[in-house]
């Protein structure tokens, strides 16, 4: 017998939605339902929640097939307008990671780097229609006598375009700041010195795994938006670790789990997967990623009324702390704290500037929502579950 007041399975809400039945609404607009309805009534009511985030993700990129020269060619090295790709897979099966700078790029000999162009650079020029140069090389064998191959090519005049991200939607990250005496370059942006400025990134309540903290719904097989086309959730992403400090709505207080996603990258769009430079540390591309939260019970519905005030992140140090591995934190901020655009730091106040764009993550959340209620898009029940860790919550009506 189930513990929960309200119980609804994956087949039957399908069927909502093919009906035309089905009650949608995004994370945003949830918070007030379950505020002023309570979990037991919010979950009668609502039928799914969608969810939204667009930022840079690094640990991202593409698996592609070039399509068969004459005479026939195994490459060993590729690259796409200079930028070098992993074609160590077969014969003209190649993968390119968004991070991957052009070969002749200057880097960070002249600091900080502008790192122009890179891998997320080439995924957007094709996703924009524009042709690329693919050069590969290869030694010759019996069933492969080619060793060169240059071509001007297409996104739809590749045989196979997969994007296929190891690690995407970080369930919460930390807010960057920096206490040594000089301006630091890094992934989080430029920091500046004196802790005179801090950066976070995360779409707080808006975010997937937020909205799902201990991953009932979310795994293999979760059917979700990916760059603007449908993509899956194909297990966890690398470093998922669910053993940390949580809230006790359930939120971890530091970066905790992760998606791996992949979906065909035909489908998908330049506006939800865009290249990008961040000085003096390195190329990536920015992805849009949504994922519908079914409400299959008072529980989910609790979990998907979290707001800002309710997830609290770290104040991380990355002039020092961060590159030699030092386990400290500043204090906790909330997010509601992070987007009134300044926090407290040991006593002083700090700007605070997103890296995560909740304007991008709501337009995501509103277009999968869209989708589901014009029953363009079912929810796709995982056959596996990410790694969790035991848990109860004292549910109020």
């Amino acid at each position: 017998m189930s513990k929960f007041k309200v119980n609804k399975t994956y087949a039957e809400i399908n069927a909502r939605i093919r009906s035309g039945e089905a009650v949608v609404v995004t994370a945003e607009e949830m918070i007030d339902i379950v505020r002023s309805d309570g979990p037991v009534e919010a979950a009668r009511r609502v039928d799914v929640v969608t969810t939204g985030t667009f930022s840079t993700m690094c640990s991202s990129g593409a698996f592609f097939n070039f399509g068969q020269t004459t005479p026939t060619i195994k490459a060993a090295k590729a690259w796409i307008n200079k930028v070098p790709a992993y074609a160590g897979l077969a014969a003209i099966d190649i993968y390119l990671g968004v991070t991957e700078p052009t070969e002749d790029d200057p880097l960070n000999k002249i600091y900080p780097g502008e790192f122009r162009y890179g891998g997320g650079h080439v995924i957007e020029d094709l996703l924009r229609g524009k042709k690329v140069f693919l050069e590969a090389k290869a030694y010759p064998t019996d069933c492969y006598a080619n060793k060169k191959c240059k071509k001007e090519i297409t996104l739809a005049e590749m045989g196979h375009a997969l994007l296929c991200n190891p690690r995407n939607g970080y369930q919460n990250y930390n807010c960057a700041v920096n206490l040594s005496d000089k301006t630091v370059y890094t992934y989080m942006g430029a920091l500046k010195p004196h802790c005179r400025s801090a950066n976070y990134c995360s779409a707080g309540e808006l975010s997937p795994l937020l909205n799902d903290p201990y991953y009932r719904t979310i795994g293999l097989g979760t059917r979700i938006f990916l760059g603007g086309g449908i993509g899956y959730v194909t297990w966890h992403g690398t470093q998922h670790n669910p053993q940390l400090p949580r809230s006790e709505n359930g939120t971890p207080r530091r970066a905790a789990g992760t998606m791996m996603v992949q979906g065909d990258l035909k489908q998908m769009s330049a506006d939800w997967l865009r290249g990008v430079s961040i000085q003096g540390y390195g190329c990536s591309m920015a992805v849009g990623i949504g994922v519908p939260i079914p409400i299959l019970d008072e529980e989910m519905a609790l979990f998907t009324g979290v707001s800002d005030e309710d997830i609290f992140t770290q104040v991380v140090d990355y002039g020092h702390d961060y590159t030699n591995r030092v386990d400290r934190n500043y204090g906790e901020v909330s997010y509601a704290q992070l987007r009134s655009g300044e926090i407290e730091v040991a006593g002083k106040t700090v700007p605070a500037t997103p890296l995560s764009s909740r304007v991008k993550a709501l337009e995501i959340a509103e277009i999968l929502k869209q989708w589901i209620l014009d029953g363009k898009f079912e929810l796709g029940e995982p056959v596996a579950h990410f790694p969790t860790v035991d848990y109860s919550l004292d549910i109020k009506e």
